[in-house]
Parts: C-alpha cells; sequence; structure tokens
C-alpha cells in the first residue's frame, strides 16, 4: 500500500471547507490571485450567505502542468461564506458591475464566542469585510479547468 500523493488529485473539482483559521489558510492559499468581475458578488442578507463565483488560479497544479510542459490553468469556482451578519467593503466602486477584483487573501479576527470577522483583502488596496456568527466557508469548483488567458504563472513584486 502507498500513500496518495499530491498529484493524484489531477483534474478533480475542489470542495474544501473551512471551520477555523487552519483551514481558512488552505483556502486563502488556493483563492489567491483569483479574479471576477463586482458583478459575481452577492449578499443573500435573508439567508445570511455572501458568495463570489471567482476565477481562481490552479496553484495546486502548477508543478505538474510545468512539469508535464502544459499551460497554466484557472477555474471557476464559487467561494461562499454562511452565517454572514453584516458585509463592508473597501476600494470597490459601487455600481460598477464590471470592475475587475483579485483576491490576495483571506484571515478570520475572532470576536466573542465564535463570532468574528473575516477579511477578504483586495488588490489595489480594496477589502471586503464580513462579520459572522462562525466561520464557516466554502470553495468549490463549479467548471473544468481552462487554460489560463495570459497563460503565465501570477507573480508578485516582493520590494514593497
Amino acid at each position: 500500500m502507498q500513500d496518495a500523493r499530491f498529484e493524484d488529485g489531477g483534474e478533480r473539482a475542489l470542495k474544501l471547507v473551512a471551520l477555523d483559521g487552519e483551514d481558512l489558510a488552505v483556502v486563502s492559499a488556493l483563492v489567491q490571485d483569483a479574479v471576477f468581475p463586482a458583478s459575481e458578488m452577492s449578499w443573500d442578507a435573508g439567508r445570511r450567505r455572501f458568495a463570489l463565483l471567482l476565477n481562481r488560479f490552479r496553484w495546486e497544479d502548477r508543478s505538474a502542468a510545468q512539469a508535464r510542459g502544459r499551460d497554466v490553468e484557472r477555474v471557476q469556482s464559487v467561494l461562499s461564506v454562511s452565517d454572514v451578519l453584516k458585509v463592508q467593503s473597501q476600494g470597490i466602486e459601487k455600481g460598477d458591475a464590471d470592475m475587475i477584483l483579485s483576491v490576495l487573501s483571506l484571515s478570520f479576527v475572532p470576536g466573542d464566542d465564535g463570532m468574528g470577522r473575516l477579511e477578504l483583502v483586495l488588490a489595489g488596496d480594496g477589502a471586503i469585510a464580513l462579520e459572522v456568527e462562525a466561520l464557516d466557508v466554502t470553495l468549490q469548483d463549479v467548471t473544468r479547468p481552462y487554460v489560463a488567458p495570459s497563460k503565465h504563472t501570477p507573480e508578485h513584486d516582493m520590494s514593497a
């Protein structure tokens, strides 16, 4: 018997749930550099659910793609947050549905009795803050992977 390798996941769609800070760190790494138009962001106050339809860079496949000489990929994924009490944003133009946003990271600031604040940091000084009753984040791929239009791995300027 042999342990499964990371590469064995292949083309399978991701479906991950984050219920604590460690889980959220994994989801954050996977959504780094995901892009989405502002029109693909929704909050259903009645159901207390916030969701984003992201075009996620497939970080989990990057090494395999490079080793096999194939193009890197993106996939459409839904990032959903349950038990959302309040949504705030900064650096996002209200009414500009075509504005393209890019996720840098997700973090959770715990409060009292499991409550807290989920922060989505966006490129260009943007941010979305969700006051939540409990941390409950789901990341689910909803399409097959496709070749990243740029055909390049996202890069970050580390000098700043």
